[in-house]
């Protein structure tokens, strides 16, 4: 089972990473719409291209591996516990935003562009309000109380979106 385990982890590992990278090669793909052409078209196929391989080479098949290896893992309880209900919620939760990635891609490789380069930036931290929660929930299972919990998950919100306006403000001073 510890093996069964470890490959679940391994593919999570991978899955959050395209989770991570995306997002970023999005932003990427909406700022070369505003450069001068040919840079423009250059830029654009270029990343709609890396977005491509990352999502369909990586991102999805880790996703559909980590399911299978954590389904797995899930069956080893008799009994399913609070916290695995839990954790299994927010990897729902996580699939859902990992297919609003894949409708962002779909969207940006027809030339639609209807999300800003700021609106990408906030949209890419939502795997790390996931990834955090998610760990935190398997590592202290029982022991975290739903209060600090929610609170930690509220701080971590705060500190990124702190984050996201101070980078923001500094890119506009460039």
């Amino acid at each position: 089972m510890l093996y069964i385990k470890a490959i679940h982890i391994i593919f999570v590992v991978t899955w959050f990473s395209g989770l991570f990278y995306l997002p970023r090669l999005f932003i990427y793909t909406r700022e070369a719409r505003d450069k001068p052409s040919p840079e423009k078209e250059i830029l654009t196929s270029h990343f709609i291209l890396m977005s491509k391989r990352l999502l369909y080479g990586i991102t999805w098949p880790s996703a559909i591996l980590t399911l299978i290896f954590g389904t797995w893992t899930a069956l080893y309880y008799n009994n399913l516990p609070q916290w695995l209900a839990i954790k299994i919620l927010l990897v729902a939760c996580l699939f859902i935003y990992h297919i609003s990635l894949q409708v962002i891609f779909n969207r940006q490789k027809k030339n639609i562009f209807n999300r800003s380069s700021n609106y990408l930036r906030i949209w890419n931290e939502v795997a790390t309000v996931f990834l955090v929660a998610i760990v935190f929930l398997a590592t202290v299972k029982n022991s975290l109380s739903a209060v600090w919990g929610i609170a930690g998950i509220a701080v971590l919100i705060i500190v990124l979106m702190a984050a996201i306006k101070i980078y923001r403000k500094i890119r506009e001073k460039s």
